[in-house]
């Protein structure tokens, strides 16, 4: 386990005193392992930052505060005792959900010389810029999308057919319960009228995904047409009496049809 440096306080402090602006600098030594995942959960980096975070033992890190609410993290850089890394903290607050980032690009994180001055130059030249960007679109969002983006409801249509899944693996339907509108699309998409069975029929041989792609195609004609589908599966029980050989018509099917 690497040996935390002991001059991070003062590198900290003095890599602040070099930032544009007024920033800030808080120390905060680590008691146990735990107590570093409160500040890392919070960084807004991707690369080799949280990396770091998550792979090492941290002893301790470093806050900067600085104007308009930037936060920068600073650490050792396990196995370079010449280095420390810096980078931004998400920023927080009531009005700023997760999907406010969306979109917006990690501002990651450098590995800075342990010079405060040139590490002061990188993180101004490097890592401020993108930090700012990502915060102001992010903060953007936060005042333009008020509300969460939940999906609305479905529209209600007024007809509807029900295909279920058989269990000799045919998809299909009772021809009295597919409205007229609906006939053609399901002729043109495979599906098979058998008189016999009185229903429509889009056969197992065509295989799951040329099903697959015919039963896609079908609720999309079917939705310009105002139709809405549904999908069920049954299992077809043997009937009592060896007389009665007609495959009999599931009540979940023909029932949700026509109250539908």
């Amino acid at each position: 386990m690497p040996v935390p440096r002991t001059d991070l306080s003062a590198f900290a402090g003095a890599l602040a005193a070099r930032l544009p602006d007024h920033w800030t600098s808080t120390y905060h030594p680590h008691g146990q392992y735990k107590d570093q995942f409160a500040t890392t959960r919070e960084l807004w980096d991707t690369g080799h930052v949280a990396a770091v975070a998550h792979q090492y033992v941290l002893g301790h890190h470093a806050i900067l505060h600085g104007p308009g609410g930037l936060q920068l993290y600073v650490a050792d850089r396990p196995l370079h005792r010449d280095q420390f890394v810096v980078a931004a903290l998400e920023p927080d607050g009531d009005s700023i959900r997760p999907d406010h980032f969306a979109g917006t690009d990690e501002p990651n994180g450098i590995a800075v010389p342990g010079d405060p001055a040139r590490a002061a130059a990188q993180v101004t030249r490097r890592l401020l810029p993108r930090y700012q960007a990502a915060l102001d679109t992010v903060r953007h969002n936060a005042a333009t999308r008020p509300d969460p983006p939940h999906r609305p409801e479905p529209p209600t249509v007024a007809r509807v057919i029900t295909l279920t899944w058989y269990e000799d693996g045919a998809l299909g339907a009772p021809y009295e319960s597919v409205p007229e509108e609906a006939r053609t699309a399901l002729y043109s998409l495979g599906f098979r009228y058998l008189p016999h069975q009185a229903a429509f029929l889009l056969s197992a041989s065509h295989g799951e995904d040329g099903r697959a792609l015919r039963l896609r195609a079908l609720v999309h004609r079917l939705a310009d047409k105002g139709i809405g589908v549904n999908l069920r599966h049954t299992t077809i029980k043997p009937t009592t009496s060896p007389a009665t050989t007609r495959p009999p018509v599931p009540p979940q099917v023909s029932t949700t049809a026509h109250r539908r």
